[in-house]
């Protein structure tokens, strides 16, 4: 398991494309909309990127916990970019994550870093209940990722 840490996390706040999805909805590649929300992001939204801009996928506006709706907001904290209409703001709420982080091929590596989040929660011996407020991923590098989840 690659837990790094826990840790208590400040408000940010960021911007981004969104789309409403579930997690049955995202495993049928005819209904899956996180792949195209960032190719759209990268396309059109990742050249106003900078050097202070920090890279999120976001997630929130759970209709209950991981089986029920939720937004997946493709985002940053600073952007560069005046074609705008389309972009939500949004925030990171405030609180305690736990933190998972691996390293390795984009995007293979975040579906497996999110199966052992899923494998962490669900186990019987989880210390920590995830809120289901806001649960994110940074991108620190082409491939490094870490993904917070609020408990």
């Amino acid at each position: 398991m690659n837990i790094m840490n826990i840790s208590e996390i400040d408000e940010i706040k960021v911007v981004g494309l969104s789309v409403r999805t579930n997690n049955s909805s995202e495993m049928d590649p005819s209904t899956a909309k996180i792949g195209s929300l960032w190719e759209k992001f990268y396309a059109e939204i990742a050249p106003g990127l900078n050097q202070k801009s920090r890279v999120f996928g976001l997630y929130t506006n759970y209709d209950a916990d991981h089986t029920g709706k939720f937004d997946v907001v493709a985002c940053s904290d600073y952007l560069n970019i005046e074609n705008t209409q389309e972009l939500k703001k949004y925030t990171i709420i405030p609180g305690k994550y736990v933190i998972f982080k691996a390293k390795g091929e984009m995007p293979t590596v975040v579906v497996e870093l999110w199966e052992q989040v899923w494998t962490y929660f669900s186990s019987e011996s989880c210390q920590y209940r995830r809120a289901f407020t806001t649960d994110f991923e940074l991108y620190r590098s082409e491939n490094e990722i870490e993904i917070y989840i609020s408990v």
